[in-house]
C-alpha cells in the first residue's frame, strides 16, 4: 500500500513521517512520580512492541521524575501535558524527547507559542492532540458537536499557532471513539496538512469491543496510506496495546515480523481433531518461544497443507495423526497427541536451521504415508471438491433450461 507523503520529523531516535516505518505508541497507567514502577512498565511496552512510549505529566511530583525516566529508558518518552502549560516547559527541561498538547485544555495562545518556542531550542516535537471528548468550547458551539469539521478546524488552529513562532517540528492526531467520524477526521486532515499523523480512536474501551474498534478504524486509514505512528487506546493492561499494535503492522506487511503469526481453519466437520483446542494449545506454546514465524494449524490433510502452503511451518489433522509441513511439503506424519509438541520442536529447528535445511531433513516416507491417509479420508468422507464441481453443474442445468412446472 502506497503511503501518503508526510514531513519527516525525529521523536528522539525514532523517525517519524512517510520515510520511516509506522511506529506504535503506548501510554503508561503508572504514577508517573513513581518513578521506577514507570520505568518498569516503560520497558515493559518496549518489550512488546512500542516504539514510543507516553507519560502522564499532570504536577510537579511527575515533572520531577521525568528527569530519571527519560535517561533511563529505552524509547522515546513523550510528556502528556493536560492543562498546565509549565509543566510542559517543566517536561522539556526534564529531557523528554516529545509532548502531547490538547488544544481543547491549554487554550492560551501566549502559552501555547511559550511552549512551542522553548521546545523549538530543544528540539522537541509537539503533538497536537485533538481528541473529540476535550473540544474547544467555541469550536464545539461553531458545530454543534464533535464532526469531522470541528476536529480538523481545532487542529489547523493550534498549528497556526505554533507556525507564527516557527515551529514546524509537529505531528497530528484527531480521535474520535466513534470509528466513522474518526476516520473521516483523519480523511479530511491529510487533505489539508503534511505533517505526520497519529492514529487512534479516543476511549475504544475494553476488550473485545475496543480492540475491533480501533482495528477497523487504524487499519481502514493505513490501507490508504494514511498515518504515520499509531496507539490503540484500550482499557487493559497496555502491554495489550503495544502487542496488538505491532502485531497489526506485522499483518499489514507495514513492519518486519518480530512475533508469531499464527494461522488456522475455523474448523468444520470434516475435521477429526478438536482444531480449536490445537489452534489454542499451539499459539501459548509456540508465543512463549518468542518465534517471528508464521504457523498453520489445518484441520484436514486433504486440503490443509496446500491451502496453508504459504505458512512456514504448519500441521494439518487426519485420523489420529498430524501432518507435519514446511511450505506445503509434508515432513513428518506424527500422532495425535504429539501434534504440538511435534509443531514446536520443529518451529524450534526451523528457526534455527532455516527452510531449506528442514526440508532437506525431511522423513522420506512422510510424502507416501500422507498420501495414503488423503485417499482414506476420502473414501470415508468423500472428496469436498467433487461435491462443489457436482453442485456447480446442477446449478448450470437449472439457470440454462427452461423448468416445466
Amino acid at each position: 500500500m502506497k503511503r501518503r507523503v508526510t514531513k519527516q520529523i525525529k521523536v528522539g531516535k525514532v523517525g517519524v513521517g512517510s520515510d520511516y516505518p509506522i511506529s506504535v505508541q503506548s501510554m503508561t497507567t503508572t504514577k508517573t512520580k513513581n518513578t521506577d514502577e514507570t520505568i518498569q512498565q516503560v520497558y515493559e511496552l518496549a518489550n512488546n512492541g512500542a516504539d514510543i512510549v507516553r507519560v502522564t505529566c499532570n504536577d510537579i511530583e511527575a515533572a520531577k521524575s521525568l528527569v530519571n525516566i527519560s535517561a533511563r529508558s529505552p524509547v522515546p518518552i513523550i510528556a502528556d501535558i493536560h492543562f498546565q502549560y509549565k509543566l510542559a516547559l517543566a517536561a522539556i527541561e526534564a529531557g523528554v524527547q516529545g509532548l502531547r498538547l490538547n488544544p481543547g485544555n491549554i487554550r492560551n495562545e501566549k502559552h501555547i507559542k511559550a511552549v512551542a518556542k522553548e521546545a523549538l531550542l530543544a528540539n522537541v516535537p509537539i503533538r497536537i492532540g485533538v481528541n473529540a471528548g476535550s473540544l474547544d468550547k467555541d469550536i464545539s458551539k461553531k458545530y454543534g458537536d464533535s464532526t469531522p469539521e470541528a476536529l480538523v478546524e481545532s487542529a489547523l488552529k493550534e498549528v497556526k499557532y505554533l507556525e507564527e513562532v516557527d515551529f514546524y517540528n509537529i505531528k497530528i492526531s484527531v480521535k474520535h471513539s466513534n470509528v466513522p467520524l474518526m476516520i473521516e477526521s483523519y480523511r479530511l486532515l491529510s487533505e489539508k496538512v503534511e505533517y505526520p499523523l497519529h492514529l487512534g480512536v479516543t476511549e475504544a474501551g475494553p476488550l473485545p469491543g475496543g480492540l475491533i474498534k480501533s482495528v477497523s478504524g487504524i487499519s481502514t486509514l493505513l490501507s490508504e496510506g494514511i498515518g504515520d505512528t499509531i496507539r490503540f487506546s484500550l482499557t487493559t493492561n497496555p502491554v495489550d496495546e503495544a502487542k496488538y499494535g505491532r502485531q497489526l503492522l506485522e499483518y499489514l506487511n507495514l513492519r518486519e515480523r518480530k512475533s508469531l503469526d499464527l494461522i488456522a481453519c475455523p474448523s468444520c466437520g470434516r475435521a477429526e481433531v478438536d482444531v480449536i483446542k490445537i489452534a489454542k494449545e499451539a499459539q501459548e506454546a509456540l508465543e512463549k518461544k518468542g518465534f517471528p514465524i508464521q504457523v498453520a494449524v489445518m484441520g484436514c490433510v486433504v486440503n490443509g497443507p496446500g491451502e496453508a502452503k504459504s505458512a512456514d511451518i504448519g500441521i494439518a489433522a487426519g485420523k489420529n495423526k498430524g501432518h507435519l509441513f514446511i511450505k506445503g511439503q509434508v515432513v513428518k506424519v506424527v500422532k495425535e497427541n504429539e501434534m504440538v509438541s511435534s509443531l514446536v520442536k520443529e518451529g524450534e529447528l526451523l528457526v534455527k536451521e532455516g527452510i531449506e535445511s528442514r526440508l532437506a531433513a525431511a522423513d522420506k516416507n512422510a510424502e507416501a504415508i500422507a498420501k495414503k491417509d488423503v485417499e482414506e479420508l476420502l473414501n470415508s468422507q468423500g472428496d469436498i471438491n467433487e461435491f462443489i464441481k457436482k453442485t456447480k453443474s446442477v446449478v448450470e442445468i437449472t439457470s440454462n433450461q427452461d423448468i416445466d412446472s
